[in-house]
């Protein structure tokens, strides 16, 4: 990501500067090719609106979050607290995240450990962006396009975050369709609890499969998410009813183009 100019806490720190943001990549948008270029664009989103934000870098280590729901308390709160040390070193205040997980965790679980921060998820921020007048998007080529909006469990029925993303997919007139199951009500992708990283169990069918069925039903062209994790699993049954030449798995900071001043 060397083209687009981002700077490390610690850089930041030697010339005597902060940031007013710190964006808070996750390990899924760090080192997964898919989420990797999740983060690059919310990255350009944050450029366009002149944020002066920066990353951990090699400071940042996991959340935690995989270990909580794993069941394995001690390592979660060995890592928060190595976190958190780093964190109040920088006096941290506000963080961004496009991951859910690490949303939730850092905001409800940290401040218990000492770690107490403002922290939002990148649709949040982005529409707070918007609302300021900092940052003006579109469509571009998704425009007008047919959308259905999957809620991330830990974004919506954990934090109660529903009317950025969906307010985030009508500034650029899209067909915003909602699935049967949404909202509070919404069905999991299936990788939350860290059944992401653990073989599946004896069952009738795979929980992505019975969501992406879900999305399919609504004929969209796209599948919005808020959540790598998400956009995994939704990738997946999409292939799985042979659909990815017809159907975009696509997050939201990627579907959103930024306006040049």
């Amino acid at each position: 990501m060397s083209e687009l100019n981002i700077r490390t806490m610690a850089e930041m720190a030697a010339a005597g500067e902060k940031p007013d943001i710190l964006f808070w990549v996750g390990c899924a948008g760090s080192f997964d090719d898919r989420a990797i270029k999740i983060s690059r664009s919310l990255v350009k989103l944050l450029n366009a609106a002149e944020v002066k934000f920066a990353v951990l870098g090699t400071e940042e280590s996991c959340s935690g979050d995989p270990a909580k729901r794993a069941g394995n308390e001690f390592l979660f709160q060995m890592q928060a607290m190595q976190n958190i040390e780093v964190l109040n070193a920088y006096e941290v205040d506000k963080i961004v995240t496009a991951c859910p997980h690490c949303f939730n965790t850092l905001r409800n679980e940290y401040p218990g450990l000492g770690g107490k921060y403002q922290v939002y998820h990148h649709t949040e921020y982005l529409q707070l962006l918007i609302d300021e007048g900092r940052l003006t998007v579109e469509g571009g080529e998704f425009k007008g396009k047919r959308i259905t909006f999957h809620d991330p469990c830990y974004l919506g029925r954990g934090n109660n975050v529903y009317e950025a993303p969906r307010m985030l997919l009508e500034q650029f007139e899209s067909e915003l369709v909602e699935m049967k199951r949404c909202r509070s009500n919404a069905l999991c992708c299936g990788a939350g609890g860290a059944q992401m990283f653990k073989e599946s169990e004896k069952g009738d069918k795979e929980v992505f499969v019975e969501r992406a069925e879900e999305a399919i039903a609504q004929n969209p062209d796209i599948i919005a998410t808020g959540c790598p994790f998400c956009n995994t699993m939704l990738t997946d049954g999409i292939k799985h009813f042979n659909k990815e030449n017809k159907i975009k798995v696509l997050d939201i900071s990627e579907i959103i183009q930024p306006v040049k001043k």
